[in-house]
């Protein structure tokens, strides 16, 4: 959704005015709007909030058995994040020596020729940067500990025979993590606008958006491949050996919990810190330069501002309606739909941000001639409710009780595996397809709503309308995260009830656990709740994802909209000129963002394949399955699997990385108008700068194809997942022919969903950020001429690691 609106304002927004992000000057009148300053107090109440959370979740007993696997789990988790630290680190010298070549150096006054920034400015800028990357690398830390803290309680939980406790425990862990994530957001783009110096915080949240896109991309690409190496190589054991779901004998089952938190964690908490951040950043720009009354810039990001920090109030308060609701519905019954109170949560956040939007925009800017405030917040609202419109159409093809997925469970019946694949790829398929007329009904809401008197203030408001639905969709961002993160502690729960071997002596453990906690254990009914719980959590993680990339290119929207302005102010020439259909280097550029996405997918994949190939070698030598054997877990050789994850984790995003980094210069490179000249006449500009377009479609054409694309694979990945679950707890059909052709589907979907789709969110926008620097130094008119050489030699660095992602990732013989 959002990559479309983004990819609009690129294309309708004219270039008038400004050139680059130097020009992205923050009003004086902002550091007088007071109101703002109580931002810091609800962003550190929310802060608190989170911890609170946090430590009632650690309050919580649980059976030291499960404790001890628990934090196995963490260490082990903690020892991937560090090295992954190292990783980010090296990826931001290649990243941190173009932003300081460029702000440093090419960014000049066109008049004196003087720098704009200085070292000073460029230091606060780079600053910026890094602080962006330990933001992402921060959240990520904290998700990986509060969900390595609550699997193990829930786990416990189960055997209580209360579903409400296996519901709260991940939601408030949820919860914990996305209401710390948001507000640390918030408080330090509140620093940066309330305290840098106004001339340099347009560059600085450019800066942060930059560090937040690199250290999101790193660990969702990392982290994704990582999770589908563990997690094939764990469930390929029970077919070819018919042992149960996380048997502690299998080598892999501590790999794959490590890899829930890595892919399912990690991941998406570094993703929803840069999705918040960018989309931020992009409005605030389009504000800047779609408007010349400072005035009411200021006006507008104050309500901006203002809204952000409100939907972090009303998503609290609909936690705790929907917990005082599901509480009274449901504390004493034996049967509980998990996925109803997500959904309620879900609709009830939608449904009171609606209610603040209108009553905070009326105090806010109701002065607005035509009843702008009416306008405006009609548009927020039509996103708000899409971020609870898009999980429903999600759960039509991926819940367990949609009939795609029943579909392919009976594809499997009929015709095995092969079945299977194809009614899960049909599943994909139709839910692109509806899911992309979503985004157009509340696209053509927005549109129609902005056709009343917004264009008065401002230019093309139809693209600033769209801009707003973005924006409306992740107003839900603690509620968003929040169920997002409930699935992977659902996931570990199941793990670490297995491993724990709490059953091997069933009556002195009955026996300890009425004197130590005071209730008597129900073991088979704590499996049941476990796998049903589970299945939600397979449902929510797919509802989560559309939003999160549905974010992926409007969080670009400063980068694409600077680079149009450069055009002009550099080139003397209105973009829109060369910026069409009937220029072939558009076409071109479209052509080869498609390419470059459907690379990504194989690449990714490939490295999950190869990864788990080797990971599956090595369990099939090193599982004990003697009876007469210990059937506990074998640490050492676990660390050898989560040794083998790790490394093709890092050699795939090695390949990827300077693959996508390459790309972004060769063709950026490739488009300057080295032949281009002020002499000329209008008509010969026109023809020496019409390689130009090739970049912007190039950027354009990523993000269209990686939307759908991505759709389709999350989509797929999740019915062929819970497809799985339904021959697993439904139909009790565990170590069967159709239960071995549900696992197959399984692992085809799980790089689908949890590596190639999710992963295409932090690529695009990274792409599209660290491209305008790429385009801003290619039309200098002091490299121009060198550029093609450069591009030619970037372009066959990148065709070389595209060679090595398969070539130099096969499977060894």
């Amino acid at each position: 959704m959002k990559k479309i609106i983004a990819i609009l304002i690129v294309l309708m927004l004219p270039a008038q005015m400004f050139a680059s992000e130097a020009d992205l000057i923050i009003p004086d009148a902002i550091k007088d709007q007071y109101i703002l300053y109580w931002g810091f107090i609800i962003t550190m109440l929310g802060l608190f909030f989170g911890f609170y959370q946090f430590i009632q979740i650690k309050k919580i007993h649980a059976h030291k058995s499960m404790l001890e696997v628990a934090q196995v789990i963490f260490e082990t988790s903690k020892t991937y994040l560090i090295q992954q630290g190292k990783f980010i680190f090296i990826l931001f010298l290649f990243i941190g020596t173009a932003v300081a070549f460029y702000f440093g150096f090419l960014s000049k006054d066109p008049e004196t020729g003087e720098n704009l920034f200085g070292i000073v400015g460029v230091l606060m800028i780079l600053g910026w940067t890094i602080l962006g990357i330990l933001g992402s690398y921060a959240v990520a830390w904290f998700g990986i500990r509060m969900n390595t803290l609550a699997n193990s309680r829930m786990a416990f939980a189960s055997l209580e025979r209360k579903p409400i406790k296996l519901l709260n425990i991940p939601l408030n862990a949820g919860m914990s993590i996305g209401v710390v994530l948001i507000s640390l957001e918030l408080t330090m783009m509140l620093i940066i606008l309330l305290f840098v110096p106004g001339e340099y915080a347009g560059a600085s949240f450019i800066g942060f958006a930059i560090g937040e896109s690199l250290g999101a991309s790193a660990l969702r690409i990392a982290g994704g491949i990582f999770t589908k190496i563990a997690d094939i190589g764990s469930d390929l054991m029970k077919v070819i050996f018919k042992i149960g779901e996380d048997d502690p004998r299998n080598p892999g089952t501590i790999a794959d919990c490590v890899g829930d938190n890595a892919g399912d964690s990690v991941g998406p908490t570094a993703d929803g810190f840069e999705t918040y951040g960018v989309t931020g950043v992009a409005l605030i720009s389009f504000i800047l330069l779609a408007i010349i009354d400072t005035s009411l810039q200021t006006q507008l990001l104050v309500w901006i501002f203002v809204m952000r920090i409100l939907m972090v109030i009303t998503s609290i308060v609909s936690y705790w309606i929907n917990g005082a609701i599901t509480k009274a519905k449901c504390s004493n019954v034996d049967e509980l739909d998990f996925e109803k109170p997500l959904t309620s949560l879900v609709w009830i956040t939608s449904l009171l941000s609606i209610v603040v939007t209108f009553i905070a925009s009326y105090y806010l800017i109701g002065d607005l001639d035509n009843n702008l405030w009416i306008t405006l917040s009609i548009i927020i609202s039509a996103g708000t409710l899409g971020a609870a419109l898009i999980p429903e159409f999600t759960k039509l093809f991926t819940s367990p009780k949609s009939i795609h997925v029943k579909e392919v469970v009976e594809a499997s019946k009929e015709g095995g595996a092969s079945l299977n694949i194809l009614s899960g790829l049909v599943a994909g398929n139709f839910s692109a397809f509806w899911q992309g007329m979503v985004f157009f009904f509340l696209m053509f809401i927005a549109y129609y709503a902005s056709t009343y008197g917004l264009g008065n203030i401002m230019i093309y408001p139809s693209i600033f309308a769209f801009g707003l639905v973005a924006f409306g969709m992740l107003g839900m961002g603690p509620v968003t995260i929040a169920v997002d993160s409930y699935g992977p502690v659902t996931d570990n729960a199941q793990s670490i009830y297995e491993l724990s071997l709490i059953e091997d002596n069933i009556e002195e453990i009955t026996v300890e656990i009425e004197k130590d906690f005071g209730f008597t254990p129900d073991f088979e009914k704590s499996k049941y709740y476990l796998e049903a719980n589970d299945g939600a959590g397979n449902t929510f993680k797919a509802t989560a994802k559309p939003v999160l990339i549905g974010t992926a290119v409007v969080g670009a929207t400063t980068m694409i909209f600077a680079l149009i302005l450069v055009i002009e102010h550099s080139l003397g020439i209105k973009p829109e000129a060369i910026l069409n259909l009937l220029n072939p280097y558009t076409i071109f550029g479209f052509l080869l963002g498609g390419a470059v996405i459907y690379w990504f997918s194989g690449a990714s994949i490939q490295a999950v394949t190869t990864g788990a190939s080797r990971a599956v070698a090595f369990i099939k030598d090193n599982i004990n399955l003697d009876p007469n054997a210990p059937k506990k877990a074998d640490l050492e050789k676990s660390r050898e699997v989560v040794k083998i994850c790790t490394q093709y984790a890092q050699k795939g995003m090695l390949n990827i990385f300077i693959a996508i980094f390459s790309f972004a210069l060769a063709f950026a490179f490739l488009s300057a108008p080295i032949d281009f000249s002020e002499s000329m006449s209008d008509a010969d500009k026109l023809i020496a700068a019409a390689p130009v377009s090739l970049f912007i479609s190039y950027l354009i054409s990523i993000a269209f194809f990686g939307l759908y694309q991505a759709i389709f694979m999350a989509n797929a990945g999740g019915a062929w997942d819970n497809a799985k679950k339904i021959v697993e707890v439904d139909m009790k059909e565990k170590g069967t022919a159709l239960h071995d052709a549900s696992v197959v589907g399984d692992t085809v979907g799980d790089p689908f969903k949890d590596t190639s789709s999710v992963a295409l969110n932090p690529i695009i926008k990274f792409t599209t950020l660290f491209g305008l620097l790429a385009m801003e130094i290619a039309i200098s008119p002091s490299f121009r001429g060198l550029a093609p050489y450069f591009g030619i030699a970037f372009l066959l660095v990148a065709l070389y690691f595209v060679y090595r992602s398969f070539y130099k990732m096969r499977i060894s013989k």
